[in-house]
C-alpha cells in the first residue's frame, strides 16, 4: 500500500510534467511513468524487500525521469536536483533523499547497477523489453527522437537498433525478471530477427527482380532484332501465300474459259469461219495466262549440299531446306550445332534467309503483274476481235442467233414457249 509521501510524489509528478514537461516526449512522459511503476511494485512483491526500501524504489519510480523537463541530455542529474528539493519540501529524512537519488542515477541505461535497489528499479525501468507492448512502446520512443532532432531512423535501422539493444545491450538482472519478463523479451527480440529475415528476403527478391529488369533492358535491343527477323520472315511468308492464292485464281479461271471454248466454240468453227481469229486470240491469250501463272508459282530446287568450309566461312544458309535436302543427318546436325554456337552466324542466316525470299517474292509478283496484264488485255483483244467477225459477217451472224433461238424453243414445253412469244 502507498505511503502519504509516495501518494505525494504521484500527485507532484503529475502536475509537473503535465505543466512543464515538453509535448514532444511521446515515450518519456506520464505514461511511462506509470508502467515504471507498476512494474516497480511487481518486483517489490516478488523480491526481498522491506517497507522502506519499498518505498524508496516508488519514489525513485515516479521522480526518475522528471529530469526531462529541464534538460534531456543529463536528466538524470536534474532529476536528482528536482527530487531533493521536492523530497525536502516534505521533510523527507536524508538517508531516504540520499537512497532516492542514487536509484535514479542507476538508470542510466549504460551503466550496470551495483545494489538490490538499483537493479530493481534499473529491471523496472526497462521492463518494456518483456511486455507485450514492446512494440508500441519502441515506436513512440522512435517518433520521440525524431521530434526531438536527435536522429530520424527509417523501419529498418530502428529494428536493427532494437535487435542490437536487445540481444547484446541490455540485460535484467533480478530473478524475478529474469524468471517471467525474460521469456517475453526472447519472443520481442524473435519477432524482429523473424521479421528482419523477411524483409533481408523480400529485399534480395527485389534485388533479382531490378537485376532481371536491367538485364531485360540490357538484352532488350537484341529482343528487337528478333522480333525483326520474325515479322519480316512472317510477312514475307504471308505476301508468297498470297501471290499463290493469286496465281492460282488465274489458272482456274483460264482453265474455265478454255473449256468453255472448247466445248462450244470450237465445233462450230467449220460452219463460221469468221469466229476462227477471236477464238484463237481468245484461247491464246488464256494459255499464255496460265503458262505464266504455272511460272509464277513454280518452285526452285537448289543442289541440296554444302562443305564444311561453307558453314565454317559462314556462307550457307541453314535455314533453307535447299540447301541441306541431299546432305546425311549427321553433317546437318554438325552445322546447326556449329551455327547456334555463333550469334552472328544465326543471324546473317535469317539476312539471307529474308533476302532471298524477298528475291523469290519480286519475281513471283512480278510475273503476276505481267500475267494479270495479259490477262486483261486478252479478255480486251478477243471481245473487240467477236466484236469486228460479227460485224463483218451480220447475216452470219443473224443466221446463228436464229439458231440459238430455235435450239431454245425446241428445248421449252409448247405453253411455256408461247409464254415466252408473248412477253418477247
Amino acid at each position: 500500500m502507498a505511503t502519504d509521501l509516495v501518494k505525494k510524489t504521484e500527485e507532484f509528478v503529475f502536475d509537473l510534467l503535465k505543466k512543464e514537461l515538453d509535448p514532444v516526449f511521446l515515450y518519456h512522459n506520464y505514461k511511462h511513468t506509470e508502467r515504471v511503476l507498476k512494474s516497480t511494485r511487481e518486483l517489490i512483491e516478488n523480491c526481498d524487500v522491506t517497507e522502506e526500501e519499498a518505498e524508496i524504489l516508488e519514489i525513485a519510480a515516479l521522480l526518475h525521469d522528471t529530469g526531462y523537463t529541464r534538460s534531456a541530455a543529463d536528466h538524470e542529474e536534474k532529476g536528482v536536483e528536482i527530487a531533493t528539493k521536492f523530497l525536502k519540501d516534505q521533510n523527507a529524512s536524508d538517508d531516504l533523499i540520499e537512497a532516492v537519488n542514487k536509484c535514479i542515477m542507476e538508470t542510466k541505461f549504460k551503466e550496470v547497477p551495483t545494489t538490490k535497489l538499483g537493479k530493481i528499479i534499473r529491471d523496472a525501468d526497462a521492463s518494456h523489453f518483456g511486455k507485450k507492448y514492446f512494440e508500441e512502446a519502441s515506436e513512440f520512443l522512435r517518433k520521440e527522437l525524431e521530434l526531438r532532432g536527435v536522429q530520424t531512423y527509417s523501419s529498418t535501422e530502428w529494428r536493427n537498433e532494437n535487435i542490437k539493444v536487445l540481444s547484446k545491450k541490455h540485460q535484467f538482472y533480478t530473478d524475478y525478471a529474469l524468471k517471467n519478463w525474460q521469456a517475453r523479451k526472447d519472443k520481442n527480440l524473435s519477432k524482429l530477427l523473424k521479421t528482419k529475415k523477411k524483409q533481408k528476403a523480400k529485399l534480395k527478391k527485389e534485388e533479382l527482380k531490378a537485376k532481371y529488369k536491367a538485364q531485360y533492358k540490357n538484352e532488350s535491343p537484341e529482343r528487337g532484332v528478333q522480333t525483326f527477323y520474325r515479322v519480316a520472315l512472317r510477312n514475307h511468308i504471308k505476301l508468297s501465300d498470297i501471290a499463290d492464292t493469286k496465281a492460282n485464281i488465274l489458272l482456274s479461271v483460264n482453265a474455265i474459259i478454255i473449256s468453255v471454248v472448247l466445248a462450244n466454240l470450237i465445233s462450230k468453227l467449220d460452219t463460221n469461219p469468221y469466229l476462227i481469229w477471236p477464238t484463237v486470240i481468245f484461247t491464246v491469250f488464256s494459255v499464255i495466262s496460265m503458262v505464266m501463272s504455272i511460272i509464277a508459282t513454280r518452285p526452285n530446287v537448289t543442289s541440296g549440299q554444302f562443305t564444311k568450309e561453307d558453314v565454317k566461312n559462314q556462307k550457307v544458309n541453314l535455314s533453307f531446306f535447299g540447301n541441306f535436302h541431299k546432305m546425311e543427318l549427321e553433317e546437318f546436325e554438325w552445322a546447326i550445332q556449329e551455327m547456334v554456337n555463333d550469334k552472328d552466324y544465326i543471324y546473317k542466316a535469317l539476312t539471307k534467309d529474308l533476302y532471298f525470299l524477298g528475291k523469290v517474292l519480286e519475281r513471283k509478283y512480278r510475273l503476276l503483274r505481267i500475267t494479270y496484264t495479259v490477262f486483261m488485255v486478252g479478255i480486251i483483244v478477243s471481245l473487240l476481235a467477236f466484236g469486228i467477225a460479227v460485224k463483218n459477217n451480220p447475216a452470219k451472224a443473224k443466221e446463228v442467233i436464229e439458231d440459238a433461238q430455235s435450239h431454245h424453243q425446241l428445248m421449252v414445253p409448247k405453253h411455256q414457249n408461247e409464254s415466252f412469244a408473248f412477253r418477247l
